[in-house]
């Protein structure tokens, strides 16, 4: 392609990344660059990253000498609210951080224009996202102060059980359609959710909790970070009927780059080939349009195709859906446009 696109991804996991590295100065290490991980901020800007979800997850407790896993055959255990909250805050406080001390170079944004006007200055725009509602009361008091602290999406579930609902866990082979849906303070969180303008991201839900906000909610359905269980049958990998759902809704999902949802094996391994992305781009594109398929990465939260590496390795992708024959009109749109334009019809 003779000209740079731009990216807007719908997931990444560096809050998360930085929130653990306790002992060092996180603004600094995403501002100046550090080995690991997969984003920072000279790479975002040698990748074409533009911006995206920055998601905060509430990580697992885990007592000493304890590993949780997070992928394969498992369920993971609920999480304490005071844990969930305390971690919260804490992610919520290396991304402002991180936008004070940019110069600039990166903005927290709460609206499509605010994104759309970043992009155009060449400032990371960052979207405040939560994944896994667990800090947030019943009552949805905490849910109004995040809203005016710029929270602008939402994971109502990780794939783990809450006071809202119930997160489909990590099977392989498995269809979504495991537990039940949304508890009464979950409806209740859709419909504010709605009212405020903050984007519900489905990419954890199970199928009964999928049904439930599509039957609840106003707002166009979008899984952030999923795939295609027709080609990949993980439990985290969305379904036919779930497809055309958010096709009818004007919705979107977003390509996850982590193996485990995209090979037919179900295998975590790096030595994965960029063509089981475009075959799941694809589908996405037979099932929703070319206005319902953008990507949702799942850097620093996964393993990722070798091809790719970190977010630097974009081009590759974009390369690769040039040398399929996708029009520079229909890559743009994969890349950014259509993230900004549900983001439009969200959050405002």
């Amino acid at each position: 392609m003779t000209a740079p696109i731009p990216v807007f991804d719908g997931h990444n996991d560096v809050l998360l990344r930085l929130y653990k590295m306790q002992d060092a100065d996180a603004k600094k290490l995403f501002l100046d660059g550090a080995p690991g991980g997969h984003i920072d901020l000279p790479r975002a800007r040698e990748g074409g990253f533009a911006g995206g979800l920055f998601a905060i997850f509430p990580p697992p407790t885990e007592k000493p000498g304890e590993v949780i896993a997070r992928e394969g055959n498992v369920n993971p255990p609920s999480l304490d609210r005071a844990d969930a909250l305390s971690s919260t805050i804490s992610m919520a406080s290396i991304l402002f951080r991180i936008e004070r001390e940019s110069s600039g170079a990166f903005t927290v944004c709460r609206s499509a224009r605010e994104v759309r006007d970043a992009i155009g200055k060449g400032s990371l725009a960052a979207v405040f996202h939560i994944e896994g509602a667990e800090a947030i009361d019943t009552d949805l008091s905490f849910l109004d102060v995040l809203y005016a602290a710029g929270l602008r999406s939402l994971g109502i579930v990780w794939s783990r059980t809450n006071a809202f609902g119930h997160g489909v866990p990590f099977h392989f082979p498995a269809t979504p359609d495991i537990g039940p849906g949304l508890t009464d303070a979950g409806k209740a969180l859709v419909r504010r959710c709605n009212e405020l303008g903050i984007l519900i991201d489905l990419s954890h839900l199970n199928e009964q909790g999928f049904r439930d906000v599509a039957a609840i909610s106003r707002a166009p359905l979008v899984a952030s970070h999923s795939n295609v269980h027709a080609i990949c049958e993980h439990s985290r990998n969305l379904t036919q009927w779930q497809l055309s759902a958010i096709r009818d809704s004007g919705g979107l999902v977003g390509l996850n780059f982590a193996t485990a949802f995209l090979r037919p094996d179900g295998r975590i391994t790096a030595d994965t080939d960029l063509d089981i992305m475009v075959q799941h781009i694809d589908a996405l594109l037979e099932a929703l349009g070319e206005d319902g398929v953008g990507l949702g990465s799942d850097f620093d939260g996964a393993v990722i195709p070798s091809a790719i590496g970190d977010v630097s390795g974009l081009p590759r992708l974009l390369d690769r859906l040039d040398d399929r024959g996708y029009s520079r009109e229909l890559i743009e749109k994969i890349a950014w446009r259509n993230w900004v334009d549900v983001l439009e019809r969200t959050i405002g």
